[in-house]
């Protein structure tokens, strides 16, 4: 065998290109705000019709009113408002999905032992089992057509673990075998899972948990950024939306149809220690 003869099973690598979702259908989930905002410009800038997915209806309105600006995406973004705590309605809204993008997520900073119960169901239902119900919705259209690309937003706290955070940490590190059992079941139909697994972003559900920071730990607000939220970081800063969207649109492209089942780490050096 030659060095130009390709290997059983092998076909012609694509040639980069920017991304290309015309024709597509992309579900974001927390589409309203931060990450998911920045997401949904993305994939309809690669000109994904998307389903926009929030329980905040004012920020989904902006966020097509954005959209529909002259200069804006390719592709259409389409509120829906939806609480993910409805778990059969999460489900039936990703029917048809060709890229699914589960990002929506929520942060209460608590010791274990003042850690509310229904805080806890809440935040595991909205960012494990809805994901899960999310996922169980879009598989059989992406199956059909052999072809489909799901995109878990984890976290750094998908694989490590920090104190306070109980819920945030169980659902984020659930999400990742989720997201790994998906790509071994959706292998053999066109369809990759991954996970991407950015350290602190500069969003709303970041600013928020800065008073909740500065009570667990004693120390004034201030010293919340350089004293917990960066002192792991070797890159001394927030990591921006737009940063993330863009692993996000990685994985739904053809250069990474090799890439399933592993977390793409955007995390500042953290997990190098």
């Amino acid at each position: 065998m030659t060095s130009s003869t390709p290997l059983p099973g092998s076909h012609a690598l694509a040639q980069p290109s920017s991304l290309d979702l015309g024709g597509r259908t992309a579900l974001v989930t927390g589409a309203a705000s931060g990450i998911g905002r920045a997401c949904a410009l993305r994939l309809a800038a690669a000109g994904a019709e998307v389903r926009a997915v929030d329980r905040d209806a004012a920020g989904l309105a902006e966020l097509a009113e954005e959209a529909r600006r002259p200069g804006g995406p390719a592709g259409a973004v389409v509120p829906h408002v939806l609480d993910l705590t409805d778990l059969d309605a999460a489900e039936r809204a990703a029917a048809g999905a060709d890229v699914l993008v589960n990002n929506a997520g929520m942060q209460l900073v608590r010791p274990l032992e003042e850690f509310p119960p229904d805080a806890f169901h809440t935040m595991l239902t909205v960012m494990l089992e809805a994901p899960f119900r999310l996922i169980r919705g879009a598989l059989p259209h992406m199956y059909a057509q052999g072809w489909g690309r799901i995109v878990n937003v984890s976290s750094v706290h998908g694989l490590r673990a920090s104190a306070y955070k109980a819920a945030y940490v169980a659902a984020k590190h659930g999400l990742e075998g989720l997201s790994k059992t998906t790509a071994l079941e959706g292998a053999a139909h066109g369809v990759t899972s991954n996970c991407v697994n950015p350290a602190y972003v500069r969003t709303p559900l970041v600013e928020k948990q800065i008073a909740d920071q500065a009570q667990a730990h004693g120390i004034p607000e201030e010293r919340v950024l350089s004293e917990i939220l960066l002192k792991d970081s070797a890159v001394q800063r927030l990591i921006e939306p737009e940063e993330v969207v863009e692993a996000v649109a990685y994985l739904c492209s053809p250069q990474a149809s090799f890439v399933t089942g592993t977390s793409l780490v955007l995390d500042g050096g953290w997990t190098a220690h």
